[in-house]
């Protein structure tokens, strides 16, 4: 096995040329639109119903879309375990294991569209539409309890409870995110819609960032930040394609997150937060003025309600989790400190 000394490409240069790539490829996935073959899509039956799927699949298009998908994440579970095993510093440069995820993943993306072009289908044949978007939010959620140390959870203000399930969380979270991320990026065909291609983005830029782990880049707060509130574009961007009017929920309720929680961990000066929660404010006001009607003002607060319900849910169920594992094996503590 390699050791583990950073390698003298910087994790900075590597992250720029991800973005680039990351972009450059949604081009190449609407540049390549015009040779997939014409589908007949089966009729849209609600938000249940996802419709970029084959109507007649068949056991070879959909065990290819399998093996892809477990073939990219037994590939980043495996890298995870091994660097975890050399536990070595973090740093700015670039570990073996990162240098070989970002190719991996790189791969896997190319994979995704041949396979696209062939077979078509992801893994939205067999599980729920909600599996795909539950597995994102859980993500997100994630983030909120891990980082309630440094940034706290509401309004700067740190929730003591949260402690231990979000040191736990630090340390094994890498498996977690590997599989809500590669499992949405295999549920889709890479179809050329505004709303696939923002989510390939935005799927391609969160494997970038799991590739760059323990490189300084990777806690890099302005960074970090900007994968969370990028969930405020594509959220929005997909209600308005899907024209039912909830799009003032998605944007000013993921934009709730950030005025709640995320910019506090910035070092903001206070000025500057003024303005964020204005502008967020006033945003609200004219929207429910003059689009939406006033009295369903109360949907910005949906998303947030969920996901700081489901933090409290999370560290419950890793707390009880804990609990049952120190009755069984004596340890003190949930994770190592």
């Amino acid at each position: 096995m390699p050791d583990s000394q950073p390698t003298t490409l910087s994790a900075t240069t590597a992250l720029w040329a991800g973005i680039v790539f990351s972009v450059a490829f949604a081009g190449l996935i609407a540049a390549l639109d015009p040779l997939l073959a014409p589908i007949a899509f089966a009729p849209d039956t609600g938000a249940s119903h996802y419709y970029w799927m084959l109507p007649d699949p068949t056991g070879l298009t959909r065990a290819v879309a399998w093996a892809c998908y477990a073939a990219h994440q037994l590939t980043l579970w495996g890298l995870i375990f091994a660097a975890q095993r050399q536990q070595p510093r973090t740093t700015g440069g670039l570990h073996w294991f990162n240098a070989v995820a970002l190719a991996a993943n790189a791969f896997f993306v190319l994979l995704h569209l041949v396979q696209t072009h062939v077979t078509y289908d992801g893994l939205a044949q067999d599980v729920s539409i909600w599996s795909s978007q539950g597995s994102v939010v859980l993500l997100l959620v994630v983030v909120l309890l891990m980082e309630n140390q440094r940034r706290g959870l509401i309004g700067g203000k740190r929730v003591p409870m949260l402690v231990e399930s979000g040191r736990f969380l630090r340390k094994y979270h890498g498996y977690l995110f590997s599989w809500a991320v590669v499992y949405t990026f295999w549920y889709h065909p890479m179809e050329a819609t505004w709303g696939h291609l923002l989510g390939t983005v935005y799927t391609a830029l969160l494997m970038l960032q799991g590739s760059l782990f323990l490189t300084r880049i990777h806690t890099n707060k302005w960074w970090t930040v900007a994968l969370e509130t990028l969930v405020v574009v594509h959220g929005t961007m997909v209600a308005v394609l899907q024209k039912n009017g909830l799009w003032p929920m998605f944007l000013f309720g993921f934009a709730s997150v950030f005025v709640l929680t995320q910019m506090h961990g910035l070092g903001l000066p206070r000025w500057a937060r003024a303005l964020f929660v204005a502008a967020y404010a006033g945003g609200i006001v004219l929207v429910y003025s003059t689009i939406r009607p006033w009295p369903n003002v109360n949907e910005v607060l949906r998303i947030p309600l969920v996901e700081y319900a489901l933090v409290f849910v999370v560290a419950g169920l890793l707390a009880a989790g804990a609990f049952v594992w120190r009755r069984h094996s004596g340890k003190p503590k949930l994770s190592p400190s």
